[in-house]
């Protein structure tokens, strides 16, 4: 298994490239603004085929080179249908741009326990909201990774304050996380990777309101 990333943008987001090792099929998991050219660099250095493009959640800072990534790799766009209306009209979700984001229209929507098969790597999807309502994150079991999005970061999680966020939800997917394997390695929107383990506060997370 291939894993890179990279932080871009103003909130400093990840992008996340990986890939099967063995038949060099991939997906790319976030695009923030200006993540275009590493994104092209990595694909043609490592001669990735990518296979999708896959949404943990539709905030600007995740999506706003998402259009014309899709664009120029020509392949399909997933996200969760409750932040589906955010990536065709950005900015939809109540959040203020600073700058234009170009829409577009996923051609799939991600639904909780659905797997997505890239060569030889079997992604499983969580809905986790919270931080939106389509939140989702990407667990690949037999490697032992978790991609979170927003979901959860090292020592914190991503915030409840914004419109569209759904507070009262947040508890049940931090537990349902804290579920998973202690040595699960989890690569978050932002920041650096941690592991469940790490963060075994999730499992005693309280409702919020």
């Amino acid at each position: 298994m291939l894993i890179e990333s990279h932080s871009f943008g103003p909130a400093e987001t990840n992008t996340y490239l990986v890939a099967c090792s063995e038949t060099k099929q991939a997906v790319i998991i976030d695009a923030p603004s200006g993540s275009i050219p590493w994104l092209l660099k990595h694909i043609k250095t490592a001669s990735l085929s990518v296979q999708a493009i896959l949404l943990t959640h539709s905030h600007w800072d995740h999506v706003a080179d998402i259009a014309a990534l899709k664009t120029q790799l020509q392949v399909p766009l997933y996200v969760h249908k409750e932040d589906a209306g955010n990536v065709k009209t950005p900015g939809s979700d109540g959040l203020p741009l600073f700058f234009h984001i170009d829409g577009i229209e996923p051609d799939g929507f991600l639904e909780e326990g659905q797997q997505i098969q890239i060569g030889n790597l079997h992604i499983e999807v969580i809905h986790t909201p919270g931080h939106s309502p389509g939140s989702v994150c990407f667990y690949l079991k037999t490697q032992k990774v978790l991609f979170s999005g927003d979901t959860l970061f090292r020592g914190t999680i991503g915030s409840l304050s914004l419109p569209t966020a759904r507070p009262s939800l947040m508890c049940t997917s931090l537990r349902r996380l804290a579920e998973l394997p202690q040595d699960t390695k989890v690569y978050p929107g932002h920041g650096e990777p941690t592991t469940i383990g790490a963060e075994q506060w999730i499992a005693r997370a309280k409702p919020h309101t």
